[in-house]
This record gives structure tokens, sequence and C-alpha cells, in this order.
């Protein structure tokens, strides 16, 4: 009889033990699916906003992490001369190709001098340096992002060349202000963004590349905060619409 309870008492334990070790398991499983769902969250989460606020996000709550805020921050804007024309000539899938190639280069030039893109605009994009937290050298970083878009521009036109198609051709414009920085939109969705008479001007003297025949043109705002060894070339001043003042710009070397 005691043989019998034993092994009776043995069968239990045995099959709590494997129920427990079941529901231990089922529990891993879902943690390591939750896991990738929050890592695929995050990234696409990323491609509407810089991967810093989306970790505020989760970390802090959205009341921490949507706190608007005032700030001076340097904004680049940059549009493709010639846009319109080259769309009007070319096939829709290799149109896709060549923009696709173009910003991702231009983005990983703005990322590795610690700024960040805000959107894209049909065939131009606006991207930030200073506003996501405290950044003195801001204005140095925008200006080496624009030399540095330059450059990938270059290399990605060779590439182009190879391939039979036109090259590309781009104008930046940068300028440095105060404006209110955070997370903007609606309730079906939101972006981190940058609101101001800065991202006027900037797209100001964006559009003063082409009426100056350069590619990189910089405010009055930026000159005293640039490195020395930046070789500018002041260019006549001119009044644009929107802006009162008229825009004194310097081009970059």
């Amino acid at each position: 009889m005691i043989a019998i309870l034993a092994a009776v008492a043995f069968s239990i334990a045995a099959a709590i033990a494997v129920t427990q070790w079941r529901r231990a398991d089922r529990l891993e499983r879902q943690l390591e699916a939750a896991a990738v769902d929050l890592q695929q969250l995050q990234l696409t989460c990323s491609r509407l906003a810089p991967a810093g606020v989306v970790q505020r996000l989760i970390a802090d709550g959205t009341d921490v992490a949507t706190t608007p805020e005032r700030k001076v921050v340097t904004a680049l804007f940059a549009d493709l001369v010639g846009y319109t024309a080259l769309s009007e000539r070319l096939e829709p899938a290799v149109l896709a190709r060549m923009l696709n190639g173009y910003f991702q280069r231009m983005s990983d030039a703005i990322h590795e001098h610690r700024g960040h893109i805000s959107t894209f605009l049909g065939d131009g994009l606006l991207a930030y340096f200073g506003a996501l937290k405290p950044n003195p050298w801001q204005c140095n970083d925008a200006v080496h992002a624009a030399l540095a878009m330059r450059a990938a521009l270059a290399d990605y036109n060779a590439e182009l060349a190879r391939d039979n198609l036109p090259e590309l051709k781009v104008g930046i414009g940068i300028h440095r202000g105060l404006g209110l920085a955070g997370l903007i939109g609606s309730r079906e969705r939101m972006e981190y963004g940058f609101v101001g008479r800065t991202v006027n001007v900037a797209a100001r003297v964006q559009s003063l590349t082409r009426v100056h025949g350069v590619d990189i043109l910089v405010t009055d705002a930026l000159r005293p905060e640039l490195d020395s060894r930046f070789g500018l070339t002041p260019m006549p001043t001119e009044i644009v619409k929107g802006i009162a003042e008229p825009l004194v710009t310097y081009a970059v070397q």
C-alpha cells in the first residue's frame, strides 16, 4: 500500500512539474515574442521620431517625452535642383530608386554629424542639430554634415553615371535660431518637429543657392559660431518672400 501511495504521489508530483515546466516554457516564448514586437515597434517608431525620443517615450511615458521646449536649434534644409524636369523624364521605378539612394546617403551624412531628419518633403529634406539635446557645436556639426552631403552626392553621381542615369544636384540652406521643439501632430500621427521662423529662413536660404549658383549657404547667424577654418564667401544681400530683413549669407567652400 505504501509503495502504491508513493508511486501515486510521485506521479502527481511529476505531472505538476511537467505542467509548471510547460507554463514556464510558454511564458518564456511569450516574453521572447513580446521583446521582438517591442524591438519592431521601436524600429517602426524611429522612422517617425528620432531614436532618442522613442526611448524617452518608452522609459518615461508620453507626458515627459512630449513636453514642448523652446530651443536654439540649427536647421538644415536641402532640396534637389531640377527635380521636376527629372521626374518627367524617368520611369517611376527608376526615379524612386534614385531618390531612395539619395535620401539614404544624405541621411547617413546628417546622422554621422549628430543631426536628425525631421521630415522628407517631396524631393527635399529638413534636418535639425541641437533639437534633441544641448549641442554647443551644432553649427559646426550642421556645416560638416552639409560638406559630407556634398561628398556623398559626388560619390552617388559617379554610381549613377555608371548606370547611365543623370546626375543629381542639391541646394542646402542652414540657419540657426529659436523655435519650439517637441512632438507635434494629430491623434492619428505625431512626429518630432521644430517650428518657428528659423525653419522658414533655412528654406529661403536654400532657395538662394540657385540665385547665387552655389550648393551650400549659411546665414550670418551661424558665422560667429563656426570654426574659423571653414572657408566662407560672402554673397550679395537678398530680400526674400516672407522675411522682413534682407538675408546675409555665405557660401561654404
